[in-house]
């Protein structure tokens, strides 16, 4: 095994610190990751239990199976809620987008005023505890009849994915060189084409993540959903929520399992992003 080398002018107290600093990190990556990993070969239990089996234990296949898969892919009510799910995540996903992308825009003018109080009003929805949201929500949506319905929930997930769009894309902006949209405007494009051809190339990426870290945000969310929604609204997290209380089925860790393997990839998509926009705009990675 071949250690680090250190400086002549390290103490011991940088070697201890080298080594211990990567302890600790690996100890709170094992805390953080160990609970997400158990249950993926849960989800492959044989029989309905939440725990390992000594067939499981002993590598024994006639413990494992894919029945729980095959329940979730054929059960019409958990194929009603991934139905539910992406189409209110979707909408939610292009309102967000739009709206956090102008905002953005808007925000990153320097003679916008009150711009400090605007964007911390927009970006509050991830301040506020989901539960008051959710209150706030189910009043406001009550009054105006869209309480129960798919316009009310898809307005609300909306407004709890427009800010994650604002802060990616405002943090894309702040590389972004304002000399070419004049530059543009010196070689005679109009506004429309100068947004189009200038602007939204080298802020896609930006733009791109935002509206993944929307759409997850509504895909996981069930605290408004609960408030907002009805059965008839029903997405993979309340399913996943109404099995724990009524009827405990390892379909959910099933169904956890595959959520993990998508979340994985979004945020994959993600970095792949993040470090295209920064060669876009000349950093280093």
């Amino acid at each position: 095994m071949k250690f680090k080398s250190f400086p002549p002018y390290a103490t011991i107290f940088d070697r201890i610190w080298y080594y211990g600093f990567r302890a600790i990190c690996g100890l709170i990556f094992i805390f953080l990751i160990v609970p997400i990993l158990v249950i993926i070969p849960l989800s492959f239990n044989s029989v309905p239990f939440f725990t390992f089996t000594p067939e499981m234990l002993s590598f024994d296949p006639a413990g494992y199976s894919l029945r729980w898969y095959n329940d979730f892919f054929t059960n019409e009510n958990w194929r009603g809620a991934v139905n539910n799910s992406f189409i209110i995540a979707i909408f939610s996903t292009l309102i967000a987008t739009m709206l956090g992308t102008l905002a953005a825009l808007g925000l990153s003018r320097r003679n916008i005023p009150y711009r400090t109080l605007m964007m911390a009003l927009l970006i509050s929805p991830m301040i506020v505890p989901l539960i008051i949201s959710a209150c706030g929500m189910f009043f406001f949506y009550s009054r105006i009849h869209l309480q129960g319905t798919h316009i009310g929930v898809i307005l609300a997930h909306a407004a709890l994915g427009t800010p994650f769009v604002v802060i990616t894309v405002t943090a894309t902006l702040v590389g972004f060189d304002r000399s070419l949209i004049r530059a543009a405007s010196n070689l005679g494009a109009d506004g429309v084409t100068t947004f189009f051809k200038i602007i939204v190339p080298l802020i896609l990426p930006g733009v791109i993540s935002g509206a993944l870290f929307a759409f997850i945000t509504s895909f996981d969310e069930v605290v408004v959903i609960l408030f907002v929604g009805s059965f008839e609204q029903r997405t993979i997290p309340w399913q996943m929520f109404s099995g724990i209380r009524e009827n405990i089925s390892p379909t959910i860790l099933a169904v956890a399992t595959l959520l993990v393997l998508v979340s994985i990839g979004l945020l994959s998509t993600i970095e792949i992003l993040r470090r295209r926009g920064e060669r876009l705009r000349g950093v280093s990675v």
